[in-house]
This record gives C-alpha cells, structure tokens and sequence, in this order.
C-alpha cells in the first residue's frame, strides 16, 4: 500500500461539473488543494478548486501537465476517452481504476459483468441493427427500453419500445450507436447504494436511499428507504461485493430494483452520485469527504447517519422556488453556479432534515 497523502498534496480531477465541485470543497476540507482538468470554461468545479486546467481530453501535452501538477487523479463523470487515461495513468495513480471505468462505460459490457459476479439484472440483449432488435424483442418482449450502450446519462440515449410497431422509431432514436435493448422489471421501488473502498481493501456503505425519477431524472432520495432491514441488509452486501470484484479505490453508485424476486442491479456509476447528496446533512462524513479520503489513502470516515433525511433535486425552473425554499427550517440549500436555469438541467439540490 502506498503512503496516504499529506495535507496540502493536491488532488486532480477529471471534470469540472457539480460533483467535481463539491469533491474540491471536500478536499479544501481535509486540506487538499484541487486542480480541475475541464476543457469548458466558467465551470461549476472551476469556482471553488484551487486550480483548472482548461484543455480537450485530446491534448497530450496538457494532460501530462496536468498529472505532473498532482499528486493522484480521480474523475466525477465515467465518459473519459481511453486515449487521455493512457496518458495520464503513465504518471500518477488514477483512483478509481481503469477497469471500473471500462465496465461502465458501456452498459452491455456492465450487465454482463454483473451477470458473471453472479447478480441479478434486467433481462438484456445486444442490438446494432433492425435484425438484431427484432431478434431482442422476439426473445425479450415488449414493453422494453431501447438504450444506447454508451453516453446515455438522464434518461438519454433511450426510447421505450412498448409494442414491436415502436422498434423502427425506436431504431432510429439510436441515430447508429450500438445500443442494448433491455426488458421492463416488475419492481415496487428503486433503491440506491451508495459504499466506498479504500486503499486498504476496508468496505464502508452508507444507508440504502428511494429513489424517484420524473422524466429520467432523479427528482428526489429518501432515507431511510421503505424497505425492510433484510433488503437493507442484501443492498448494502452487494455494492460490497461489486467494490471488491473491482479491487476499487473511492465511492461506487449502485442503483437497484426491489422486487417480488429479490433485488435486481439496474446499473452502477463509479463516481460520487446524485442520490447520496442527501449525506452531506444526514452523516458526519459525507460521500465527497469519503471520496477523497479513499482516493488519498485515508482510513475511511464514519458515515452513520444521524438524521432521516429527503433529498430533491432542482431542476430547470425550479431555482424560481428559491426565495420560498431558502426561508425553510431544517432545509440545506447547496446550489452549483450554473448560470442558466434550462429544462432538465440540475441546478442545485435541498436537503430536509428530520427525525
């Protein structure tokens, strides 16, 4: 095991979005500096991080500044071409690894994974043409989503196909990309995990959160979740069992369907989440802090929460309900610095505190 991190180390991460930004206030926390590798500028990231490069993932010469100006490198987004990593890997430790990112970035090749660890998942099958759908639909059946199988993020890159008169439209969708076709789960809730590993090999999770979507988005994380303590208990002794299998350094997302049959894995994200920013008021160490304390060797904290907490997210119009919201008792406000409130665009989240 390689030697923790001294305050004062800086951490590098690759994007400069809402999560990177709440990494670096973490990290500010514990006494690191960040630099923000973004190729956007008046990123989110980029208002509180000590440094940003603004460069493209295709510029060698200022990724390789970039790595020699850090110590380790993590990322808050899993889309980082192959290419940039191979630079960047050839001078410092990128935490979490290469293989976490290659599973996730395409969801064939994660749901395959999943199925070889031995978990349950959504029934799925390859499509890259109207042949190969029709041959997924005939094995599968409708309704069912078509997906693209990389970049998808929000509910896009996916069309539902609920009759086999939706394929060719569907198809269409896609415009070319190779894309995976997967069957509609009879499921009550979806739950997610948020757990991180450490350089140690030691395995922490936070509580299982609810989850619920308006338009494929994340509107809003409960916790506790509605589910029984032995379902609790399998969530959390599987996003365990994945951090392992993938030898992994940092915080994992597991999203999961709760149903009749058990717990099925919808997808996991290798990065900080959405639905555990509700620890950020309802632990004493939150999901950033345990980020970077995973990506520095630092032992891990305890993240016991100490209050029921609902997470919603603020999207779009949503920042008009400001002045109402920010006059709440027991309601955390952390918004992100975007500048324009567009449709679907997350702008910030509210914690609400109880119990």
């Amino acid at each position: 095991m390689t030697d923790p991190l001294k305050p004062g180390s800086t951490i590098g991460i690759l994007g400069g979005g809402q999560l990177g930004r709440m990494l670096s206030v973490a990290a500010s926390r514990l006494g690191f500096k960040t630099c923000v590798f973004e190729p956007g500028g008046d990123c989110p990231a980029s208002h509180v991080a000590n440094f940003h490069l603004q460069a493209g993932f295709d510029d060698e010469a200022a990724l390789i500044a970039f790595a020699e100006s850090v110590d380790a490198i993590t990322f808050e987004f899993e889309n980082i071409p192959t290419a940039a990593l191979d630079v960047l890997e050839a001078h410092r430790p990128i935490r979490p690894g290469r293989d976490a990112l290659r599973i996730s970035q395409d969801r064939l090749t994660e749901k395959e994974w999943l199925e070889g660890l031995g978990l349950k998942v959504a029934p799925f099958a390859p499509v890259d043409d109207m042949q190969g759908l029709t041959s997924a639909l005939d094995r599968i059946g409708s309704p069912a989503i078509l997906k693209t199988r990389r970049f998808g993020y929000d509910g896009k890159g996916q069309a539902r196909i609920a009759a086999d008169t939706d394929a060719e439209a569907a198809l269409e969708a896609m415009n070319g990309a190779p894309a995976i076709l997967e069957g509609t789960v009879d499921f009550s809730k979806e739950i997610s995990v948020i757990g991180t590993r450490g350089l140690d090999g030691r395995v922490a999770c936070f509580d299982p959160g609810e989850n619920q979507h308006e338009g494929g988005i994340l509107r809003r994380t409960t916790v506790p979740a509605s589910v029984s303590h032995g379902v609790a208990t399998d969530a959390v002794l599987i996003a365990s069992r994945i951090l392992t299998a993938l030898d992994y350094v940092g915080v994992l997302g597991v999203e999961l369907f709760v149903t009749p049959g058990g717990l099925l894995v919808n997808e996991i994200a290798p990065r900080v989440h959405n639905s555990g920013h509700w620890t950020q008021n309802g632990c004493m160490v939150d999901q950033f802090e345990q980020h970077i304390r995973a990506v520095a060797g630092w032992p891990l904290g305890d993240g016991s929460r100490h209050s029921d907490v609902v997470m919603e997210n603020l999207i779009g119009d949503d920042m008009d309900r400001l002045p109402a919201i920010s006059a709440e008792g027991r309601a955390a406000l952390h918004l992100y610095g975007k500048g324009e409130a567009r449709p679907g665009r997350k702008m910030g989240h509210v914690n609400r505190i109880s119990g």
